[in-house]
């Protein structure tokens, strides 16, 4: 038998004594996984990412449609309230028209008293209608997950 380089620095003889093995199968990675398990780890890794996606989605969308069902309801009282405004104004200018005397001016109390409170409502529901910020964690989450999958170390 011949006896041939090594490049660890002894003979073909001497690296089979010590269990010299040459290199690792071709679809075997660094930690003695094949490259089925690895695909099967990152199709898993991926599946839970995306359920997790979808779940954090859903809480965002509740979250804003809770909001926005609040923002609703205090423009639908705001309306409410417009409307009895244009009531009582209608019903004071008819009575003060009318008569020239007192219960115009009990009408037109109530009147305001109801645009005060119309003017509240839609202040209120405005502010409800800004505070709703869209899907902001998901959005941020799913911008990094093309870098994840190509393994850009981007924390998550």
């Amino acid at each position: 038998m011949s006896e041939e380089f090594n490049p660890s620095g002894g003979s073909v003889t001497d690296a089979v004594r010590e269990g010299y093995q040459g290199r690792r199968p071709a679809l075997e990675t660094d930690d003695g996984r094949s490259l089925g398990e690895v695909l099967g780890d990152v199709a898993s890794n991926l599946s839970t990412l995306m359920r997790q996606e979808v779940a954090l989605a859903k809480a965002e969308v509740r979250q804003s449609g809770t909001q926005a069902g609040k923002g609703i309801g205090l423009f639908a009282g705001a309306g409410i309230g417009g409307l009895m405004f244009l009531g009582f104004v209608s019903t004071s200018a008819w009575w003060g028209l009318g008569q020239f005397m007192g219960k115009e001016w009990s009408a037109l109390i109530v009147a305001i008293v109801w645009a005060i409170v119309a003017g509240v409502l839609f202040l209120k529901g405005k502010h409800e209608f800004a505070r709703i910020r869209g899907l902001e964690q998901t959005t941020e989450t799913l911008s990094k997950v093309p870098g994840a999958i190509k393994g850009q170390g981007q924390e998550m």
